[in-house]
């Protein structure tokens, strides 16, 4: 089916923010008393699932709060340094004006994803949730969905991480899985996505149905 509602991740599915990721991950290592990776581990890590990271990076679970606080900080700081991706401006103006409803549910604040967004691009968004653990997706999902009143039938959680196939799984939602952010698409389809993204552009594949399955 086709979707009335969008809902999206912000970092690494509207934001191309790994490479700023990458810059600062070893300070709030140091910070937070976990891990430094070399580049090479950065690259191997998009391999692995949120919770195998912090396995191996030493993280406990505990640590993931403070370490995305400090995240968030350092980004409100740069967010000059954060592009979107190209074609994502041109992909989300024309959902709006196919009718179909935008909302944001990120772990990243409110206030980056506005900064980065701009206002312009901002103002097309209806609902934002944002700020929780990331593992903490599939509750403001729901939330979302109720607020926008739309069936969950109707309903697409955009992201770039497994973690975000789960959250929709458990929010009863459909899953689209972009293969240009933090997690190959190879990984992302241990969870199944409804619908595949290869490009920013492909994002209007939302608008239509996907086509039928073909038999081999």
């Amino acid at each position: 089916m086709s979707y009335r509602l969008a809902i999206f991740d912000f970092d690494g599915t509207l934001a191309d923010s790994f490479p700023f990721f990458i810059s600062v991950f070893n300070q709030i290592a140091d910070l937070h008393g976990f891990r430094r990776v070399s580049a090479a581990q950065a690259q191997d890590l998009r391999h692995h699932d949120t919770r195998s990271i912090m396995r191996q990076v030493g993280m406990p679970a505990w640590k993931l709060p403070l370490a995305s606080r400090s995240f968030i900080g350092l980004m409100r700081e740069n967010a000059a340094r954060i592009p979107l991706f190209d074609g994502v401006q041109e992909a989300l103006h024309g959902l709006d004006r196919a009718g179909v409803r935008l909302a944001i549910v990120s772990s990243n604040s409110e206030q980056n994803v506005r900064l980065v967004l701009g206002p312009q691009l901002s103002a097309l968004f209806g609902h934002y949730e944002c700020g929780m653990s990331v593992f903490g997706k599939a509750g403001r999902i729901r939330k979302v969905v109720r607020r926008a009143a739309v069936p969950a039938a109707h309903a697409l959680y955009v992201g770039d991480q497994g973690l975000d196939g789960e959250a929709a799984r458990r929010a009863g939602v459909a899953f689209g899985a972009v293969s240009w952010g933090y997690a190959p698409i190879e990984a992302l389809r241990r969870v199944a996505p409804d619908r595949e993204f290869g490009t920013p552009a492909e994002l209007l594949h939302i608008l239509h149905p996907p086509p039928p399955a073909t038999n081999p």
